[in-house]
Formats: structure tokens, C-alpha cells, sequence
């Protein structure tokens, strides 16, 4: 055989061989359309295909950290045990409670297994939806710490419009309140005066940490796509805020969203009571992650007089957990509603699971709604999530689009007339999957009905996207949403 017919043999031989251990390790505990979206690349763009399934293939965090989640839950779960009976709700309390339906025992019953943070009860929860107004708000809270002010965000900037903030923090520090800060990485840095951000936290002298830190150098590897999103303002484990909103000024300091008039509507949510230290015991697991130190907090006290005595639970989720948490939470809610199901977020890219169980709630006859911008920042989430409107629309579900310029930012879901949940999770296949995330289910008829107000409030602002316009879009639009879609899957 001539060398060159040799060669030609040799390079086949290994492309089989190579195809052939594709199709073995890829399928493996993965959903078979995103195996099916590997492979593709894998066998169209071999090359390139093989590199990104090696460098973004797999979703989980590294061992370390998913041992300490394994070992914060455990302290989580130690902890919860020492909750008065006054404090932690049992299923049989809920079942006992003939305004909440009958599955939520089980839905909190399954949180609490998965991410070891029990419900609890007498919490006010109030909301802040101007986002100009929760960053005053939770300035002049951190003016009034006394002990502990534990900062955690995904986007922290130093800017104009929350210079205040800061400056609540060095005044915290200044007094002898410990002030603690965690923001993420990479999304942080992605943000014009990161450095600015940086030499200010430094400038203040507080103890601060950039979350999952991309660190190949220290032989530490991971997806440099998994993020931690969540947003918390804990106040001596008394007083707490979380939601949709980063710590940066409304147009994410970016000149084309100026030039463009964009600025994000977020909402971000108040609470009083036991509730508060749970999202504080959230911190204590990040920082815990981050830094070894395992923080010590406030025993938990029983509850004081409430005026609304909202009943709620954390839902923490991520790739340090083995199950997909907010997931399986979301698709309890929606198979849960039974009359109506409000769904906001600005990045809809569902899989497939979600998706049968949004448009079975429609065709068995709940008035579901979905809240979603008409513009982006985001084009290629953008296109992927348009994908889902014609399969949607046909079932029956109402997609309501927030009016431009402004990003509706906002993340909650309404279910029936008692039922809730808000946090920093989009109901999209990153958030399920490769994103830190933190979830509120609140079992309060007041709640739902703020968050009514509120909802109302969007839709007064918002076009009623109809079936018939919908399939009137370009051809060309359709192309570039199907390949978009394609893209959405590989994970």
C-alpha cells in the first residue's frame, strides 16, 4: 500500500473510531435532544464540535464544590432541626389549610429534600418594583445594620446610580457592622469600570470575593459559562431582599443600550421574618463555597407579630446540586394550577419538559399567561425563545409583549389565587441548568395578590401577541429562530 493510500486509511480509521465514541459518551445522562445537538456538531464541524463539547459538555461543577454543597446542606438541615415548631411549616399544616391546594405539601415537601431549607412562617414580604427606588431602599437598609450586612449579586458595578449604595456599605463598615460582598466572576468583569468596581470594594477595606473564579492556572477547571445568579441583601439575618435585580445602573452601563433608550425593569422583594435568615443561610452556603469559612449567624428566633404571616420557602438550585431544583419546582407549579398561571421572565427558552407542561396547562383549560419583553439584549436567546411562541400560541397560552424600550427584567409566577414564587430564575434551560439560582415559593393569597397588582400593572404596558400576526413574520425570521432554537440546546 502507498504511503499516501496509508495515511488516507489511518485518518479514516480514526474518524470512524472517533464518531463511534461520540455517539458512546455524549447520549450518556444527558436529555436526548441536547445529545442530539452535540452530536450534530460533533459530526458536522468534527474539529471544533469535539473542542466545545470538551470544554462546555458537561454541566456539573467540580467535585470540591459539589462536596460542599453535600456538606452545607447536611449543616442547613442540622440547622432547620433547631427551628421552633412555631416556625417550621409540616405538610400537615398546609394540609390543614384549605385556601392552599393539596399538592403543596408534597411541592415543599420535595424543596426541602432537594435543597434542605424547610418553609417557615410570620414573614412580611413587601415589593420594590421602581428600580431606582429598591436601590435607595436597600441603601437606607444597610444604614441601619447594626451587626451583619452579607451582599451577593450576580452584576455588582460602581456607578453613578449606585455609588449611594457603597457608600451605605463604607459607612456600615466604618461603624463596626461586618460587611461582607460576593459577586460573580465573569459576569461582573463582562461590565465597563469592572476595575472601578474592584478598586472601590478594595478602597472600602470590606472582605469581598468574586464567585466561581476561573482559575485553570491553580489546575481548578470548570465550564466558565456556569454562573452564579442569584441576588441577595441579607441585614443582620432580620431583613432581606431578593429578585430580579443586579447592583449597576439601569442600561447595564453599555452605550449601545443607551443609544437604544434601553433600561430594565426588575422587581425585588422585601422580607421580615424567619424567611430572612433563610436567604442569609443561602449566603452563608456561598460563602462557604467560595472561602472555606463557614460562618456563624444568629440562632434563629421564633416569629414576632406579622401582619401578613406569609408562609414561604428558599428554593436554592444549581449545578453543585445533583437534581435540577427550580426545574422540578416550576413544572409542580404549573401541572399544579388549576384556574390561572401568570408566567414572567425575560429569557424564555424552556425544555422540553417544561414546554408539555406550560402548553398542557393551557389545553386543559387554565388561563395561562406569558409575560415576556418585546425586545432584547440578547439576540440569540432571543430568536431560540420566539421559536416557542407558534407552538404556544396554538395551545392557547397568551403571550403578552413588554413594550420597548424597556427590558422587562422581572421573574415571578402567579398560580391560582394563593400561590407564588419570585427570585433571579428565567424559565429557560441555563437557569434550570447551568446557573446558581434562588427561588421564593410563597403560599400567601395577600402576596398573589400584590403580585396581581403588579402584573396588571406590566400588561397595561404591554400588546397581546396574536396567532394570526405571529405566522405573518418574514420567512427569513422563522430561519434564523429555527437555527437559534438548534444553538439553545447544546448545553
Amino acid at each position: 500500500m502507498e504511503l499516501g493510500a496509508l495515511w488516507v486509511t489511518i485518518a479514516l480509521v480514526i474518524d470512524i473510531a472517533f464518531r463511534v465514541i461520540a455517539l458512546v459518551v455524549v447520549p450518556r445522562n444527558r436529555r436526548p435532544q441536547t445529545a442530539m445537538a452535540w452530536l450534530l456538531a460533533i459530526f458536522f464541524i468534527p474539529y471544533f464540535g469535539f473542542l466545545a463539547f470538551v470544554a462546555f459538555g458537561s454541566r456539573r461543577l467540580p467535585k470540591k464544590r459539589r462536596d460542599n454543597q453535600v456538606a452545607i446542606n447536611e449543616h442547613l438541615r442540622t440547622r432547620a432541626s433547631l427551628l421552633s415548631d412555631g416556625i417550621v411549616v409540616t405538610p400537615e399544616n398546609l394540609l390543614n389549610r384549605p385556601e392552599f391546594p393539596r399538592w403543596l405539601s408534597q411541592t415543599v415537601y420535595m424543596n426541602e429534600r432537594l435543597g434542605a431549607m424547610p418553609m417557615v412562617t410570620g414573614n412580611d414580604v413587601s415589593f420594590l418594583p421602581d428600580y431606582r427606588g429598591s436601590l435607595e431602599e436597600m441603601t437606607r437598609a444597610i444604614d441601619e445594620a447594626t451587626s451583619t450586612v452579607h451582599v451577593e449579586f450576580y452584576i455588582m458595578s460602581f456607578d453613578s446610580v449606585t455609588k449611594d449604595f457603597f457608600g451605605a456599605l463604607e459607612r456600615a463598615g466604618n461603624r463596626g457592622v461586618t460587611v461582607r460582598v460576593l459577586y460573580d466572576q465573569v459576569a461582573s468583569a463582562r461590565i465597563r469600570g469592572y476595575q472601578e468596581l474592584r478598586a472601590e470594594l478594595d478602597r472600602l477595606a470590606l472582605s469581598h470575593v468574586a464567585m466561581l473564579p476561573i482559575q485553570p492556572w491553580k489546575g481548578v477547571y470548570q465550564r466558565p459559562d456556569l454562573r452564579n445568579h442569584r441576588k441577595l441583601l441579607v441585614i443582620d439575618s432580620r431583613v432581606a431582599y431578593t429578585g430580579s435585580q443586579n447592583i449597576i445602573e439601569p442600561s447595564y452601563r453599555n452605550p449601545r443600550h443607551k443609544a437604544r433608550g434601553l433600561e430594565w425593569l426588575d422587581v425585588m422583594m422585601k422580607v421580615e421574618g424567619p424567611l430572612a435568615d433563610s436567604l442569609g443561610a443561602l449566603f452563608v452556603s456561598d460563602w462557604f463555597q467560595e472561602t472555606g469559612e463557614l460562618l456563624t449567624t444568629p440562632s434563629p428566633q421564633a416569629p414576632t407579630t406579622s401582619s401578613q404571616n406569609v408562609w414561604a420557602q428558599v428554593v436554592p438550585s444549581g449545578p453543585a446540586f445533583e437534581g435540577e431544583n427550580n426545574l422540578r419546582l416550576f413544572n409542580s407549579l404549573v401541572y399544579g394550577a388549576r384556574e390561572r398561571l401568570v408566567l414572567s421572565s425575560p429569557y424564555f427558552v424552556p425544555d422540553e419538559s417544561m414546554r408539555y407542561a406550560i402548553t398542557t396547562a393551557a389545553e386543559r383549560g387554565v388561563d395561562v399567561n406569558l409575560m415576556v419583553s418585546e425586545i432584547a439584549d440578547q439576540p440569540l436567546v432571543f430568536y431560540a425563545q420566539r421559536s416557542y411562541y407558534d407552538e404556544l400560541l396554538e395551545a392557547g397560552v397568551k403571550i403578552w409583549l413588554y413594550k420597548a424600550p424597556t427590558i422587562l427584567h422581572s421573574k415571578f409566577v402567579i398560580v391560582d389565587d394563593a400561590i407564588s414564587v419570585i427570585g433571579s430564575s428565567n424559565i429557560d434551560m441555563r437557569s434550570f441548568s447551568l446557573n446558581l439560582e434562588v427561588s421564593v415559593l410563597m403560599a400567601s393569597p395577600v402576596v398573589v395578590s400584590e403580585l396581581d397588582a403588579l402584573y396588571a400593572d406590566y400588561k397595561a404596558n404591554s400588546a397581546e401577541l396574536t396567532l394570526a400576526t405571529w405566522r405573518a413574520r418574514a420567512w427569513h425570521a422563522r430561519f434564523i429562530e429555527g437555527l437559534a432554537r438548534l444553538t439553545a440546546t447544546v448545553q
